[in-house]
This record gives C-alpha cells, sequence and structure tokens, in this order.
C-alpha cells in the first residue's frame, strides 16, 4: 500500500543513467562479489551462533547416550 504522498516518486521508478553522465563517472557501479563483502560481516545477534553451539553440544551430552530407534515405516 503506497501512500498518495509519495505515490508520484514510486511511480517515477529508478533513476536511469548513461554509462558518461557526471554521475556515472562519479559513482561507478559496483560489482556483485565486492558488494557481497560489505554485507557480509554483518552479525544481527551477536551471540547467537555460539548460544546455539553450547545448545546442541549440550542437548548431545545429555542425550548421547540413550539408544537410537529406527522409526517404524508404514507398509
Amino acid at each position: 500500500m503506497i501512500t498518495d504522498r509519495y505515490r508520484k516518486v514510486y511511480e517515477r521508478g529508478k533513476p536511469k543513467h548513461s554509462p558518461f553522465d557526471d554521475f556515472s563517472i562519479k559513482h561507478p557501479a559496483m560489482d556483485l562479489s565486492r558488494r557481497a563483502k560489505i554485507f557480509s560481516p554483518f552479525d544481527a545477534l551477536k551471540g547467537f551462533n555460539e548460544e546455539i553451539a553450547n545448545t546442541e553440544q549440550s542437548f548431545e551430552a545429555n542425550y548421547s547416550d540413550l539408544e537410537h530407534v529406527p522409526a517404524e515405516e508404514y507398509p
């Protein structure tokens, strides 16, 4: 749902630049591999991966001695 306030901006769409105008020369397009490197170290939930690893280790320690019983298959 777009409010009337921003409808004109939305309808204009993404600006298109020619490869040799002033904007494109000052701000060249970034290749996808370099762009991916910018966002790769982002960790939104600091410590989350370590907590998951600790939970997994404690679960394995508590339940590793249980006998594995395969589920019965239905014919």
